[in-house]
């Protein structure tokens, strides 16, 4: 029984899931013909010169995908001369669990001074938005070691971030064998959404459950999990009550979390976000984490690349950092 005055307006639909679902698919069958082709995305991809003009979409709009590493270089330093090579090399080792932006200095002074360089080499990271230093000077290969994996694990556990894997060798490789699909899921699919429409919620979670134990990664099923747990938690739920415990306690992280959830089916998608948001920002220890858990299943409903998803990713990244 669908929960009193609520629409999925503004929510991600069956529709749309299926078309989230059929455009992955789509690009991971172009990037088998790529590397079938030999033309795959160099390994260079993974490093990046970016200067002034290339800043927001190399490095700000791509750290709401994959965490960007920052080298910040000079023709002139020696010290940047080991580490440069080093980065590049562990780009190439992480295959696509972050990118590495190069910025020389010399060329690029506003961003240094942005970026308040003290001096080079200097290590940033980017994540949603949001900058991270990492350390200065060329440090030893396990310290950097060590500062990647912390930074790969953060940009995951706390944002929902990972990086695309990424072939380094794929250019000028042998051709590869062409993956073999996982599925066909269409049949359990279908049977989630019919049980989604009917209203059987609990048959739609496990079929899309069932679809995700075979394949972890299928976005359509990701998504309709999403949706139907989300509806799952609010079908037993009176809105006008949930709505007066958190605006009366606004001290009580669960009702604030449920009132995001109300918020959200009903087409309220900046509202649910800035909600919870705001938890976040005002609290601490397993009060903080019970919110910011919620929200990034929340942007698993709405979906990774809808703008109002990246903007509150940001503004996540600043209440954490």
């Amino acid at each position: 029984m669908q929960p009193r005055n609520m629409s999925m307006s503004g929510v991600v639909d069956l529709a749309a899931v299926k078309a989230a679902g059929e455009a992955k698919q789509k690009a991971e069958q172009s990037r088998a013909e790529a590397a079938r082709t030999g033309q795959a995305p160099a390994a260079g991809r993974l490093v990046v010169d970016v200067d002034e003009a290339g800043f927001q979409q190399e490095i700000l709009q791509r750290s709401t995908e994959v965490p960007v590493v920052i080298d910040f270089w000079a023709e002139w330093c020696e010290p940047c001369k080991q580490l440069g090579p080093l980065l590049e090399r562990l780009a190439g080792e992480y295959a696509g669990k972050f990118v590495l932006a190069k910025i020389d200095v010399d060329k690029n002074q506003a961003l240094f001074q942005q970026f308040g360089v003290q001096g080079i080499p200097a290590v940033f990271a980017v994540v949603a938005g949001q900058p991270i230093p990492l350390f200065q000077g060329a440090a030893p290969e396990a310290q950097i070691r060590q500062v990647l994996d912390q930074l790969i694990q953060a940009a995951e556990q706390q944002f929902g971030i990972v990086g695309a894997p990424v072939d380094p060798a794929a250019q000028g490789a042998e051709p590869a064998e062409a993956p073999v699909p996982a599925g066909p899921y269409d049949a359990l699919l279908e049977a989630a959404t019919q049980a989604l429409d009917s209203g059987d919620l609990g048959g739609a979670i496990q079929a899309y459950k069932n679809v995700l134990s075979d394949d972890p990664a299928n976005a359509e099923a990701k998504l309709g999990l999403a949706q139907a747990e989300l509806l799952h938690r609010v079908q037993d739920l009176d809105p006008q009550a949930v709505r007066k415990e958190a605006a009366d306690s606004p001290g009580d992280v669960q009702a604030q979390i449920r009132a995001a959830d109300l918020d959200l089916v009903g087409g309220h998608v900046e509202d649910a976000f800035g909600r919870l948001v705001d938890v976040v920002r005002r609290t601490a220890g397993d009060d903080r984490e019970a919110a910011r858990v919620r929200l990034l299943e929340l942007f698993e409903v709405i979906g990774a690349d809808d703008p109002r998803v990246v903007s509150a990713r940001t503004a996540l990244a600043r209440v954490l950092f």
